[in-house]
């Protein structure tokens, strides 16, 4: 028996009918054609489909469809605004934060979740904090620097080097 469901997404009100047994992942992607929310695995390993549930990263292959009725939900799509990039966008590109791009949007959500309950966190507190997370391209390293841009830039200081590391 389907039922209908309402999220707020990036801002927007959408309202669909769902069958119970969707997943959000799934949601997310065919019914609202928001395609940067990532599929990796469906068993909650990789992290690809990670987004913002109330201000909560989940991975959204392990959450149905209508738990997240009346939730807002932002997804990499609602990250850059009229004004430019995220700041953790923007770290992305400028330390070279990615190699193939498929871990990308769920590990830039998971950041911004860190970020906001620790703006200034040390490298271990940025890997322990991305553990869930996986890249099987970078080494991580990039990744790191590309997250500690970002908070640097949230908090209005001196932005670290861009220059890539190579390991």
């Amino acid at each position: 028996m389907k039922k209908e469901i309402t999220v707020t997404i990036n801002g927007e009100t959408r309202t669909a009918t769902v069958e119970p047994r969707m997943l959000l992942a799934h949601f997310i992607r065919e019914q609202l054609r928001l395609t940067g929310t990532h599929i990796g695995c469906d068993t909650s390993n990789c992290g690809a489909c990670t987004i913002l549930v109330n201000g909560k990263s989940i991975k959204s292959c392990t959450m149905l469809a209508i738990q997240a009725d009346g939730k807002e939900i932002i997804t990499v799509e609602g990250l850059a605004t009229v004004d430019g990039l995220h700041p953790i966008q923007e770290g992305f590109h400028l330390n070279h934060g990615l190699h193939c791009g498929y871990c990308t949007p769920g590990m830039m959500l998971r950041a911004v979740e860190l970020l906001a309950g620790n703006p200034n966190p040390s490298e271990e507190e940025i890997r322990w904090g991305i553990s869930g997370n996986l890249c099987r391209c970078t080494g991580y390293n990039n990744i790191v620097k590309a997250i500690q841009y970002a908070g640097a830039k949230m908090r209005g200081e001196e932005l670290p080097s861009t220059e890539p590391q190579f390991v």
